[in-house]
């Protein structure tokens, strides 16, 4: 277990960020007398997600929505179709459908400009929406070149898909003020009624400036500048150009500008809009017709009677926003007697908060001093030259003696006695997740056509907070191996059963499971993970993804010839480098391990949207 350096400033005001990081909005007794972290009735019910019109005003509500929903656009980078785009040999077949496609939407989206500048009220906001459609007009006549590059028989390719029938209804419907709550085009009979109808047909247009101003500028940064091969290019320019990108925010101006005025339901009515509209970018993109193979999403070709996929994941902030150790830490403090008292003879002694958190403070600093120092001395004095798994494995066996020395410096310090199990529980219950980790674990185990496991592999000292922390949504089938705390009568006794204490029994572990999988099956393995422990799993899974940005992972990493390279530009080459009948299988041991930045790029990889 690591004693993370989060843990030195959540101690300073232990109450407060154990609240705020575990029990967020909730009030909790810290009665030294019962010693139990107990929820008011008000801290149990349901935290209502707080009103867009609660947030910071400073910033425009289109910046915030993009923001917010971020991850949907995370999800449409990663559609076959557009991996597909960016690699350059997407069959031109498919181009030209979607350009058939894309040409209905954009006729759709101009009159819904047109609609929403009947609507505004503003002689500046009806000169922006204008020039807008203009810009819309001007982009229908790129598509027309394509069209006569590419010999696309719009009159031919023009049957449209149920995708794009459900998006371009969307936006006219939206545009001609048929929205849930809101009176119809015929009955607006004031300037302001429709100045709302104006702003939630911008709610509704301006994800997809924005998310195509976002794909242009991710998709020419793949593409070098003195490359002039790829087919789709002109394609990628436009969408990339400043003259796109300065489309896209004047949308999101007009948005701000048309909304300033709009009370909290109707700026909620935008971000329903808006939400909306970014699901059908995505469902529009998937519905592209594709006859090729794809390196996206991985479990595509997964086969149920032939196929295994084996989720490894570490736990402390990789699945979590603060480290466990933390957790414990503040339990221990806010439930322990105020000052040294006499206890009752049956109970555990325990010390006082206030020694606790000094001792607390003291190991906290000592490990990040130490850790330091073997990360400083497991380093070979010279890179290598090329990947040496034998070498790393050799300079982690003396890290693993370190994270051992610390576990028995805690354990004997005695700060983990006294704590109850139904406390530990509600702290987990109520631990903040990594955004997308607990939806991507649910959409594992309730994907009836895969079959899968999934392993959480964690140093954490009380595999129970674990449990806790993946209790509801079905996610009570994950298999959890971590240490284990030690209770008489729901009170731990401050031992550990060590079960996982470093990287040495983590790859013990991942290799125990496999040779426990049956035979019958061809196992294909993801190790998630952010540290140096789990440097040694995500090198002999077929795939090892890094979430994160740990400076001394890739430090060590480099140092023994591990290459980290992004995800999505690894997939775009990975499918450009594809011919049929080659070989696409994912190796471990390749020395070679994956970096993305959030979940959602680990759910849009693995199983799509």
């Amino acid at each position: 277990m690591r004693l993370s350096t989060r843990l030195l400033p959540a101690l300073t005001d232990p109450l407060n960020s154990l609240n705020s990081l575990c029990f967020p909005s909730r009030h909790f007794s810290t009665n030294s007398t019962s010693r139990s972290l107990s929820p008011t009735p008000m801290a149990a019910a349901a935290i209502p997600k707080p009103s867009i019109a609660a947030v910071d005003i400073e910033e425009g509500i289109a910046r915030r929505f993009w923001i917010k929903f971020r991850k949907e656009a995370i999800f449409a980078m990663y559609t076959p179709f557009v991996v597909c785009l960016a690699s350059g040999n997407l069959k031109l077949d498919s181009f030209r459908h979607y350009i058939a496609q894309d040409v209905h939407f954009l006729t759709a989206f101009a009159q819904a400009y047109e609609l929403a500048e009947e609507c505004a009220d503003d002689d500046d906001a009806k000169l922006g929406i204008c020039h807008l459609r203009k810009s819309v007009l001007e982009e229908l006549k790129m598509h027309d070149s394509v069209v006569k590059e590419w010999g696309c028989d719009l009159f031919k390719d023009s049957s449209l898909n149920s995708a794009t029938v459900k998006y371009r209804d969307f936006l006219l419907a939206t545009a001609s003020g048929k929205v849930e709550g809101v009176k119809g085009p015929c009955k607006l009979l004031t300037p302001f009624e429709k100045t709302k109808v104006a702003a939630y047909t911008l709610g509704a247009m301006t994800p997809c400036m924005r998310l195509y101003a976002f794909l242009g500028k991710e998709l020419q940064a793949l593409i070098h500048p003195n490359e002039s091969t790829h087919p789709y290019k002109k394609w990628i320019d436009s969408y990339s150009s400043e003259g796109f990108q300065a489309s896209a925010l004047q949308t999101e101006d007009l948005l701000d500008k048309l909304s300033v005025s709009l009370t909290g339901e109707e700026l909620d009515i935008i971000e329903k809009l808006y939400y909306q509209a970014m699901k059908l970018e995505i469902e529009f993109f998937n519905a592209q017709m594709l006859d090729q193979y794809t390196v996206v999403p991985l479990t595509k070709g997964h086969d149920r009677a032939a196929d295994r996929l084996v989720i490894f994941s570490d736990f402390d902030l990789t699945c979590t926003v603060v480290d466990s150790s933390a957790i414990l830490a503040e339990i221990a403090i806010i439930t322990a007697p105020k000052f040294d008292q006499n206890q009752p003879e049956n109970q555990i002694t325990r010390m006082s908060s206030a020694n606790l958190r000094n001792t607390w403070g003291v190991l906290s600093k000592q490990y990040t001093e130490e850790y330091e120092q073997c990360i400083a001395n497991i380093l070979p004095s010279e890179k290598v030259e090329e990947f040496d798994y034998e070498g790393l494995c050799k300079a982690l066996e003396q890290f693993s003696d370190f994270e051992k020395i610390a576990n028995s410096r805690v354990i004997e310090s005695s700060v983990l006695k006294g704590l109850n199990l139904d406390d530990i529980k509600r702290a987990g219950e109520r631990l903040v997740l990594q955004d997308g980790c607990a939806s991507f674990f649910q959409s594992i185990v309730k994907n009836e056509s895969l079959i899968a496991d999934v392993h959480i592999l964690s140093y954490c000292w009380c595999g129970d907070l674990i449990r806790s922390a993946f209790s509801s949504g079905d996610l009570h089938v994950l298999n959890v191996h971590a240490n284990e705390f030690t209770f008489k009568e729901s009170i731990s006794t401050g031992e550990i059963v060590k079960n996982v204490e470093s990287p040495m029994d983590k790859l013990k572990a991942f290799r125990g499971i496999l040779e426990n999988c049956s035979n019958d099956r061809k196992n294909l393995t993801v190790y998630i993970g952010d540290s140096v422990g789990d440097l040694l799993c995500l090198l002999a899974a077929d795939i090892g993804i890094v979430i994160g940005s740990s400076s001394s992972l890739k430090r060590v990493g480099r140092q023994f010839g591990v290459s980290f390279v992004p995800l999505f530009p690894f997939l775009v080459k990975k499918q450009k480098e594809y011919v049929e009948e080659s070989s696409s299988h994912w190796k471990g041991l390749s020395g070679t391990l994956y970096m993305v930045s959030s979940w959602a790029e680990i759910h849009a990889f693995i199983l799509g949207w």
